[in-house]
């Protein structure tokens, strides 16, 4: 059985990390960043070891007490994380029209939050239906805020936001950032609308820190980032997704990450955990070339983060010991 259990190791000096939440009112204090390191196998004698965990099915997992949250991959950029009270978040819920997903607006009957990073059809996707649908609040930019007033979703629902605001929603903290793209949408009156992208990073509980750019390209203030708000887990768009339809001249070569660019960017936040993104075949030849591009920079001596390519539909577990767990498909 392949080893599905990473560990994160918390090193030499992790104790005195200084807390993302002071830092982002107190800007004086530097990052320490972390390696993770693979967990060899289910030693169950080793108390860091939570490989006798991976086998649980996930109502199973969520109940565990040491579980912070559950996450599950929709494909392209969309998650799905479940905290252990109940509460749900949707990161770019895009399900219809994705190839890869295997889920519905309509599957979902408690959504708490929907965080969108712009207004692309494969990011906004179906936020207009599920916010309808739950009652959910939505985080956004001023032009997805337009879209969704245009698409009848209730203005007591919509929290715009932009970069460098903070706030607390739905019981979580989250943190806007810059990252670079572009965001624009076509109104339902043929008008058409453009605003800035936004990244955000989730306070999930105990000290876990879930970065989410949706699409950026690589930036220097990436590694001010890391320092200033110490994400522990990130999805980095490495790849193009298949199976959507592009009537636009040309050809893409990349995504706004080039796979080495994404390692880049993954060492510059100081990631424990990557979760490469922006696919629907977890077999693309870019999600290839971004593990070989991770495995060449560790070879040569670099610190780089675990990384961890989900299908769509797979489940992972973090839990405040720092292990992350993914159940094995049957």
């Amino acid at each position: 059985m392949p080893n599905l259990t990473a560990h994160i190791s918390r090193g030499e000096g992790a104790s005195k990390r200084a807390d993302p939440g002071h830092l982002a009112r107190n800007h004086r204090q530097p990052a320490i960043l972390h390696q993770i390191q693979a967990v060899p196998g289910a030693d169950l004698a080793d108390p860091r070891s939570c490989s006798d965990k991976t086998s649980l099915s996930f109502p199973e997992a969520i109940a565990m007490s040491d579980s912070v949250c559950n996450v599950r991959y929709h494909g392209v950029a969309a998650y799905e994380i479940v905290a252990a009270d109940g509460r749900r978040i949707l990161l770019d819920p895009f399900f219809a029209g994705n190839p890869a997903s295997l889920v519905k607006a309509e599957d979902f009957e408690r959504v708490d939050l929907i965080l969108v990073t712009h207004a692309a059809r494969d990011h906004l996707g179906d936020t207009p239906a599920i916010a309808k649908l739950t009652g959910a609040t939505v985080l956004c930019g001023n032009e997805v805020q337009a879209y969704l007033r245009a698409m009848d979703v209730p203005a007591s629902q919509i929290r715009p936001t932009a970069w460098g605001m903070r706030l607390e929603i739905a019981g979580f903290e989250i943190q806007t950032l810059e990252c670079r793209h572009c965001s624009g949408a076509t109104m339902p009156d043929g008008s058409f609308v453009s605003g800035i992208p936004l990244a955000f990073i989730i306070e999930l509980g105990a000290g876990v820190r879930w970065y989410h750019p949706g699409d950026t390209s690589l930036f220097s203030d990436m590694r001010l980032q890391g320092e200033l708000y110490q994400p522990t887990i990130g999805s980095l768009g490495i790849a193009n997704p298949s199976g959507i339809a592009d009537p636009r001249p040309g050809r893409k070569l990349t995504t706004d990450l080039s796979p080495r660019e994404g390692v880049l960017a993954a060492q510059w936040l100081g990631l424990k955990t990557v979760l490469p993104c922006h696919y629907t075949d977890p077999d693309d030849p870019l999600v290839h070339q971004f593990q070989r591009c991770l495995a060449d920079a560790k070879a040569a001596g670099e610190s780089v983060p675990e990384s961890l390519v989900l299908a769509p539909g797979d489940w992972i577990s973090l839990d405040a010991s720092g292990c992350i767990r993914r159940r094995e498909k049957a």
